[in-house]
């Protein structure tokens, strides 16, 4: 959605971001609300995830809002959506893992489990950062990071609920406080709002027609060229 603003609408970067971090934070209530009600996520993780994303957005915001002129957060925004772009593009074609079946009957490895905590943690800040300077990441990077960290713990739809769950309060902490330095059209963002549902209906009735590794891997190659552009 991001890219989509800046470069289709001609959207300033910073309220781009804004916007879609509302955005993304009000559409995912229903989805993680689904996964609440199967227990499908786990707690544990989320928890750890927001150890360090939830420091971590609000030192990025409160860096945002320090370095107050424009054109230096709008330039330092491009740069990091670039990044941004390149790794999740990198992330839905790493996504592999999920189509074999997630959890596997093997234990862990002990070194993995006494160093998931820290992982998870460490996870979380880079998560926090990149979604709060592009709105980027919290899906595609933070189920690719869940898949490596917990490869025989969660199942293909507790990757999904723990991930939704975890980017709630990322993203809501994130859009506060661009939403606090004046970076939101709520004019846009109802129109945004309005549009998804009947995208939803339209999304739902293809997926049983379109296959699922073609569209992931036509989203990666659009997310790379914007991205390199972006960084070029």
């Amino acid at each position: 959605m991001t890219p989509l603003l800046v470069f289709a609408f001609g959207v300033a970067p910073q309220t781009a971001v804004g916007i879609d971090l509302l955005f993304a934070c009000i559409t995912k209530l229903f989805g993680a609300g689904v996964h609440y009600q199967r227990g499908s996520i786990d707690w544990q993780v989320v928890r750890r995830l927001a150890a360090g994303s939830v420091p971590a957005t609000a030192a990025t915001v409160l860096g945002l809002w320090w370095l107050g002129a424009a054109q230096v957060r709008e330039g330092l925004i491009l740069k990091a959506l670039g990044v941004a772009l390149v790794l999740t593009a990198a992330g839905l074609i790493l996504r592999w893992p999920l189509r074999t079946g997630g959890a596997r009957p093997h234990a862990p490895a002990p070194r993995l489990l006494r160093a998931q905590p820290a992982l998870t943690v460490l996870a979380g800040i880079v998560l926090g950062v990149l979604v709060t300077l592009t709105s980027v990441g919290a899906g595609a990077l933070g189920t690719v990071a869940l898949i490596y960290l917990y490869p025989y713990r969660l199942s293909p739809a507790k990757l999904v609920g723990t991930d939704l769950a975890h980017a709630i309060p990322l993203a809501l902490i994130a859009g506060t406080g661009h939403l606090a330095m004046g970076h939101i059209d709520f004019v846009l963002l109802g129109n945004l709002l309005a549009g998804s549902i009947p995208g939803i209906l339209i999304g739902a009735l293809l997926a049983t027609r379109v296959s699922k590794d073609l569209v992931r891997n036509a989203i990666a190659l659009v997310l790379l060229v914007v991205g390199a552009r972006l960084l070029v």
